[in-house]
């Protein structure tokens, strides 16, 4: 874990490979408490900090592990505790593990969730979920604790908003409920549909019915698997918007590029020129001239909350006028404090991010207040004059996998 780290103007060329998703993995892990048998999954991101985290988390239940290149091996040799005794650095999915405790063993108690401070984050949703389906729920000792009398009962959730952990935590409550478990207003993104695809493997039964709803039959039993973690989106991105604003060339392998089309299209028509290789899985981004843009975030496909802040950087380097609306987390300004102390020339005024951009910025020492604000700043020292100290660098590493060794390579 690093606390700083320093970067001076680069321009990047050369060959990146998208690791496993960080979005993904996250939820593939909790829900492999929901059996004992053997879980393989490969393109494994073994070095992201809430991996390591959600991995020390498992084996603390009581899951034997085994990391072999990018390959995690998950087996069970005796009784999985139900209290996840914790004392470390939280992270916000240990709301899925209690799902997955309460579905599997009928009771279970997590610290508290943890994850990014972007506003209003709460949890009420996921206690709605656990209540619906037949559980107590409380709080004791900074832990959140759920107990079901037998099995969870399947039943019908509505959620009020397309809240991605809401999703998923019905998802896997769902698998082995008594019944059959809908889940109305979802959010249909590729993280969602990958832990299904995983969980189908396992022996769950679950059907996707567009955005209006999510079918889950539910088992007495899941099994084990092999799957594999789709590419991370979000650094398949970031990457891209690095190399069109430090002028570069670069050929991204495993660009997920289904999983971008709208980004992409509002990147395009921003002057950013790319080039996909569908056979290869592969795209490759030069001689791009940044325009400026305006984009309001949104459910999957649209570009989404983590993602306003690499494009708040896009339009810095673009000469003319952007402007951002974040619809899902309206207080996710609060890195641009942090950029413009390099110079940033932009305001937020209800909930609108206008930046005028085309004007140098300047290396100082930032922070990152977050994991996507950090990747902002990471790409605005790509682009700076002088050097760039971001502290909190760690916060980075929470959701790039390798990105030092990575940067590196192609600066």
């Amino acid at each position: 874990m690093i606390t700083n780290y320093t970067i001076s103007k680069t321009k990047l060329q050369g060959k990146v490979k998208i690791s496993g998703a960080k979005n993904s993995i996250l939820k593939l892990l909790a829900a492999s408490l929901l059996t004992n048998d053997k879980i393989i999954i490969t393109n494994f991101p073994k070095n992201l900090l809430d991996v390591v985290i959600k991995v020390k988390m498992l084996e603390t239940l009581g899951k034997k592990i085994q990391i072999f290149n990018e390959s995690i091996i998950i087996e069970e040799d005796k009784d999985l505790k139900t209290v996840l005794t914790w004392e470390e650095r939280s992270v916000r999915t240990t709301l899925l593990i209690l799902g997955a405790l309460l579905a599997r063993k009928g009771e279970g108690k997590v610290p508290l969730p943890g994850g990014c401070k972007i506003g209003e984050r709460k949890f009420d949703l996921h206690i709605d979920i656990f209540q619906k389906m037949g559980a107590n729920v409380w709080e004791e000792n900074g832990l959140l604790c759920a107990k079901v009398t037998g099995r969870l009962k399947g039943a019908d959730i509505f959620l009020p908003l397309r809240s991605t952990g809401a999703t998923e935590n019905a998802i896997i409550c769902g698998t082995l409920a008594e019944g059959i478990t809908r889940v109305w207003n979802p959010h249909i993104r590729p993280e969602i549909l990958d832990l299904i695809e995983f969980l189908n493997k396992m022996g769950a039964e679950i059907k996707v019915y567009g955005q209006e709803h999510i079918e889950i039959v539910g088992k007495e039993k899941l099994y084990g698997t092999k799957h594999r973690v789709i590419p991370d989106n979000m650094e398949a991105l970031t990457w891209l918007i690095a190399a069109a604003i430090t002028q570069g060339e670069l050929e991204i392998i495993d660009f997920p590029y289904k999983h971008l089309e709208i980004p992409l299209i509002y990147l395009r028509e921003s002057g950013c020129k790319y080039y996909i290789n569908e056979h290869e899985n592969t795209l490759i981004v030069k001689n791009c001239t940044p325009y400026p843009l305006e984009i309001s975030t949104g459910p999957f496909p649209s570009i989404n909350s983590d993602m306003q802040p690499l494009f708040a950087i896009y339009a810095a380097c673009a000469k003319g006028q952007s402007k951002i609306i974040d619809l899902r987390f309206p207080d996710r300004y609060g890195y641009v404090d942090e950029l413009q102390k390099m110079g940033l020339d932009a305001t937020v005024k209800q909930n609108i991010l206008t930046i005028n951009g085309g004007k140098q910025l300047y290396g100082t020492t930032v922070k990152a207040i977050d994991l996507r604000a950090g990747a902002a700043l990471l790409l605005a020292g790509m682009v700076a004059e002088g050097e760039t100290i971001i502290e909190d660098f760690w916060m980075i590493e929470r959701g790039y996998d390798d990105i030092i060794k990575k940067l590196e390579i192609i600066s």
